[in-house]
């Protein structure tokens, strides 16, 4: 079984933090105005990070798409040793991406995306193939701009 993942954009880290703690899923329209995608095992960091780094046309590295935990509210613990029950063992998590990540992707051409999405799935870390990811692609650019139009931010909800 892979890793699921969501991308969906909101106000702001309080609004996400609402909407999970009351075991919602942020694509299941409990709230009008926050809209996303499903990007089944297309992780922030490497997966997505290898696309934001083809989009700026550098190699990628760990950072290349800056985030910050936003669930579990609760630090995480130090060394992974967890405790039972422990919110950082089994999810979901929800990362906040940082505003340059949504601005790249929101300044992605359409005429790109074919050879985006080629280039992309060259990557042996990913599973999709070329016109898959170029429509995958374009569905991220597109959220990534009405996420910027609003002012908000873009989030990654994932979980085993």
């Amino acid at each position: 079984m892979g890793v699921l993942t969501d991308y969906f954009r909101a106000a702001d880290a309080a609004d996400v933090v609402r909407v999970v703690e009351q075991d919602l899923h942020p694509l299941d329209g409990w709230q009008p105005g926050f809209d996303g995608v499903s990007a089944k095992q297309i992780d922030p960091v490497v997966v997505l990070g290898i696309l934001v780094a083809a989009v700026r046309d550098v190699p990628w590295e760990p950072g290349v798409v800056g985030q910050r935990a936003v669930w579990p509210t609760t630090p995480k613990p130090e060394r992974g040793v967890y405790v039972e029950d422990d919110p950082w063992l089994e999810g979901p998590w929800v990362f906040e991406l940082d505003t340059a990540t949504r601005d790249v992707l929101a300044d992605v051409p359409d005429a790109a995306l074919p050879g985006l999405g080629e280039r992309w799935s060259r990557s042996e870390e990913v599973m999709w193939s070329g016109p898959e990811l170029a429509e995958l692609a374009g569905e991220l650019s597109a959220l990534a701009r009405r996420a910027r139009e609003a002012g908000e931010l873009l989030y990654c909800w994932t979980c085993l």
